[in-house]
């Protein structure tokens, strides 16, 4: 399936994250890239005029449709809704708790309307971008069963007092935010580690 044609179920990504991924994969050939994309295939909710929203992998897709834009991936329907129509659709997704509706300046919820028709409409979020390094480093645990337990991570990080950052220049912000991450005060949040703040 064209990747140009998923529909996003958030409003954001991290691109820190994006911009690694595109490093990753521009190392790799394209036979290397077809066997990456059908070991991690797209989890799918697909209405009845064919319409497919992707419930995960928004970030690899993202940095992949950037770079080709005509990327196929693989993907596989983990529900089938009775109605063709995108506010139906949307409505159904929002139930499930498989919509992140805030945007990349932590606002929200906006309504599901409002979210972007492909993956190229995704907002920045730099406190998501935040959360894949933290994550990267191993100050915070990967929770793949929690859907968008980053950004509620990033949401608690906005709550926080932090030094001026960016997606492209995390340095600034890294030692505040992993001494909160270890802290008592984040251990609500799936994925805390604790340690020494």
């Amino acid at each position: 399936m064209a990747v140009a044609d998923l529909h996003p179920t958030q409003m954001c990504v991290g691109m820190a994250e994006v911009w690694n991924r595109q490093r990753d994969f521009r190392e790799e050939s394209s036979e290397e890239r077809r066997r990456y994309l059908n070991r991690k295939p797209v989890p799918l909710v697909r209405n009845q005029s064919g319409k497919l929203w992707m419930v995960d992998r928004h970030h690899r897709l993202r940095a992949l449709l950037e770079m080709v834009p005509t990327i196929m991936t693989y993907g596989y329907v983990i529900d089938d809704l009775t109605s063709d129509s995108r506010e139906e659709a949307l409505q159904a997704l929002h139930d499930k708790g498989w919509l992140y509706l805030h945007d990349g300046r932590g606002n929200g919820p906006w309504p599901a309307k409002d979210l972007p028709d492909t993956l190229l409409g995704l907002q920045d979020d730099p406190y998501r971008s935040l959360v894949w390094k933290l994550k990267q480093e191993g100050v915070i645990k990967p929770q793949p069963l929690i859907p968008y337990h980053e950004f509620r991570w990033g949401l608690w990080l906005r709550t926080r007092p932090m030094p001026p950052f960016s997606s492209k220049h995390l340095d600034p912000a890294l030692p505040a935010a992993r001494r909160l991450a270890r802290s008592s005060a984040a251990s609500h949040l799936a994925g805390w580690k604790g340690g020494d703040p």
